[in-house]
C-alpha cells in the first residue's frame, strides 16, 4: 500500500521550529547585552538585601532599636542635604553595580592523582632549592607544596602539562648547569615523550614549565608572501616569533608563525650557517632558500661537496648559474665568485663616487650555497689547491655591500673543520636533528629552551638569529623531485617552483647540408 505524503504544514513544520528558536535566541541574546547592566544592578541589590538581613538576624534584640534609630537619623540627615537624595541614590547604585558583578570562579584543585604527582616533584626539588641554613625553607621534606606550586594544569592521564614553580632567591639560576639539573629533573618526573620549554624569571626566582604541541610537518614548499630580501626558513610557535605568513596546508588556508631570515646591505645577518645530522634535512632547507631566491630574481650558485645530486633538479634552470658536484668545478666557482664579489664591490664603489645608485647588476642579489665545505677541503687538499674556506672569505666579509649571500651547510661532526672566516661571519645559525644540548650550544651560542622531541622528522631543528632567542624551526617539506620515495604532493609542489629551463636555439646547418623538415 503506497504512503500518503505528509501534508505541507506537518512537513515543514521542523524547519519552522527551527527557525523560530533561532529567532528567539537571538533576540534572547541581543536583550541579555542591553539589560546586561540592569540585570547586574538588579543582582547587586538582591545581595545586598540578603547581606542585610542576615546582618539584621544576626543583631541582637536589644540593640535592634538603637541600631533603627541610627537608621532613621542618617535618613533624615541625607534628605535634608543639599543633593543628598540624589547622592545617596548614585552610592547605591554604585553599590549594587560592584556587588553583582560577575566574579571569576575560583579555580579548582588538582584531583588525587594530579596532587600526588605535585607532591612527588616537590620531593625530588627539595635537594636542589633548600640549603641547611635556610630559617623559613619554601622547600623541605613533608613540606606544604601549595606554597611553591602553582598555575598548573594537567592532561587526561593526570600529567601536568603547565607548571609553576617558585625556587628561593639563592638558588644559582644564572648557573646553565643548575638549571641544566631542574630541567632534567622535571622532565623525568612530569612524564617523558613529550618536549618541554622551560622560562626562568630570575627577576621573579620563578619557572615556568609547559608541553609544547609538536609543529606540523605537512607545510610543502610553496610561493611564501615576502619581500625581496626576505626568506623563510621554516616555522616555529605562535608566541616565538611577531609575524604570520598565509600558507596552504593541504586543501586548508591558514596564517602560520615564520621565522624570516632578512638579507642585504642592511642585514645584520647576512649569511647563513645550517648544522644537522644525516638526513635531518639539511638539503631540504638549501633547496628551500634556492626556490625562494630564484622567485625573487636572484642568481643561484650551487656547490655540493658530497656529490649524492642533491641539487640536480636545479640544473640548467634560470637563474641558476650553476650546479658544481665534483672538487675541481665546485673551487673554480668559489673562485670566480670572489672575483665577482670584488667586482661588485668596485663598482659601487665608483656608483657612489658619481653620487648615482649601484648598477642593476651589482644589486640582483647572488647566493652562494655551499654544502659540504670541509669534504671539498679534503679533496682540494690533495690536489695541492686551496680550500673553499680560504676562498669564501671575501664573499664572507664583503658580501653584504654586495649584495651576496653565502649559505654554508655542515655536518655536526665535522663542524668542527670550520675555519673563523665561517663562524664569525655567519650569524644566522639553523641546526636540524637531534643533537646533545652541548653541541646545540656550540652551534647556536646558547642551549635552547626546550628539550629535545621525542620523534624529529626531516627539517625538525631550531633556529637563532644573531643575538635572538633560540626557537623551535620546522622546515617546509622541500624534497627532491626526482626521489620517488618522497610524497607525490610535495614533489609536485617543488617542480612548479623551479623556473623554466631556457630554450637553446639550434645551430643553423653548414651550406649544402639538408634542412630537416
Amino acid at each position: 500500500m503506497a504512503r500518503r505524503p505528509l501534508p505541507r504544514i506537518l512537513s515543514s513544520g521542523s524547519a519552522s521550529i527551527s527557525r523560530g528558536r533561532e529567532i528567539a535566541r537571538t533576540a534572547a541574546d541581543g536583550a541579555t547585552d542591553v539589560l546586561h547592566p540592569l540585570i547586574t544592578v538588579s543582582r547587586g541589590l538582591r545581595r545586598l538585601a540578603v547581606a542585610g538581613r542576615a546582618r539584621w538576624a544576626a543583631t541582637p534584640r536589644e540593640r535592634r532599636g538603637p541600631t533603627l534609630l541610627l537608621a532613621a537619623v542618617c535618613v533624615l540627615g541625607v534628605v535634608l542635604m543639599p543633593y543628598g537624595p540624589l547622592l545617596a541614590l548614585v552610592s547605591v547604585m554604585g553599590a549594587a553595580a560592584w556587588k553583582g558583578r560577575e566574579r571569576p570562579a575560583a579555580r579548582p584543585g588538582p584531583d588525587e592523582v594530579g596532587a600526588e604527582r605535585l607532591r612527588a616533584l616537590y620531593e625530588a626539588l627539595v635537594p636542589h632549592f633548600s640549603v641547611p641554613d635556610d630559617p623559613s625553607p619554601l622547600f623541605a621534606h613533608g613540606g606544604e607544596w601549595k606554597r611553591a606550586f602553582g598555575d598548573f594544569a594537567f592532561d587526561a592521564d593526570g600529567r601536568p602539562t603547565r607548571l609553576r614553580v617558585s625556587y628561593p632567591a639563592y638558588f644559582p639560576d644564572g648557573d646553565p648547569g643548575s638549571r641544566a639539573r631542574i630541567e632534567r629533573l622535571l622532565h623525568a618526573k612530569s612524564g617523558r615523550g613529550r618536549e618541554y620549554r622551560f622560562d626562568w624569571d630570575e627577576e621573579g626566582n620563578q619557572l615556568l614549565m609547559t608541553v609544547l604541541p609538536a609543529l606540523p610537518a605537512s607545510v610543502a614548499a610553496q610561493r611564501f608572501v615576502t619581500v625581496p630580501g626576505e626568506t623563510v626558513l621554516g616555522f616555529t610557535d605562535a608566541d616565538a616569533v611577531q609575524r604570520t605568513v598565509p600558507v596552504h596546508d593541504g586543501d586548508a588556508t591558514r596564517d602560520a608563525p615564520a621565522v624570516v631570515w632578512r638579507t642585504g646591505p642592511r642585514s645584520t645577518e647576512p649569511h647563513l650557517l645550517v648544522v644537522g645530522q644525516p638526513g635531518g634535512g639539511v638539503s631540504t632547507l638549501l633547496r628551500s632558500v634556492a626556490l625562494q631566491a630564484l622567485q625573487h630574481g636572484g642568481e643561484v650558485l650551487v656547490l655540493e661537496g658530497f656529490g649524492t645530486g642533491e641539487y640536480a633538479c636545479l640544473t640548467g634552470r634560470r637563474g641558476v648559474l650553476g650546479v658544481e658536484c665534483g672538487p675541481a668545478g665546485a673551487l673554480n666557482a668559489l673562485e670566480w665568485a670572489a672575483h665577482e664579489t670584488e667586482r661588485r664591490l668596485a663598482a659601487a664603489h665608483e656608483a657612489r663616487r658619481a653620487g648615482e645608485p649601484a648598477p642593476v647588476e651589482v644589486r640582483r642579489p647572488l647566493w652562494i650555497l655551499l654544502d659540504r665545505p670541509s669534504v671539498l677541503a679534503d679533496l682540494a687538499a690533495a690536489e695541492g689547491r686551496t680550500g673553499p674556506q680560504d676562498l669564501l672569505q671575501v664573499p664572507l666579509r664583503h658580501g653584504r655591500a654586495a649584495y651576496v649571500t653565502v649559505v654554508v651547510a655542515e655536518q655536526f661532526d665535522t663542524v668542527d673543520a670550520l675555519g673563523d672566516a665561517v663562524r664569525s661571519h655567519t650569524r644566522a645559525r639553523v641546526t636540524l636533528g637531534s643533537a646533545p644540548a652541548d653541541q646545540l650550544a656550540a652551534v647556536l651560542g646558547t642551549p635552547p629552551h626546550t628539550t629535545p622531541p621525542p620523534e624529529v622528522p626531516p627539517g625538525r631543528g631550531y633556529a637563532r638569529l644573531g643575538t635572538g632567542r633560540v626557537v623551535r624551526l620546522q622546515v617546509p617539506a622541500t624534497p627532491d623531485p626526482y626521489d620517488e620515495a618522497s610524497p607525490e604532493a610535495h614533489r609536485r609542489a617543488v617542480l612548479d617552483l623551479l623556473p623554466e629551463r631556457p630554450v637553446r636555439e639550434a645551430p643553423l646547418p653548414a651550406d649544402g647540408a639538408a634542412v630537416p623538415g
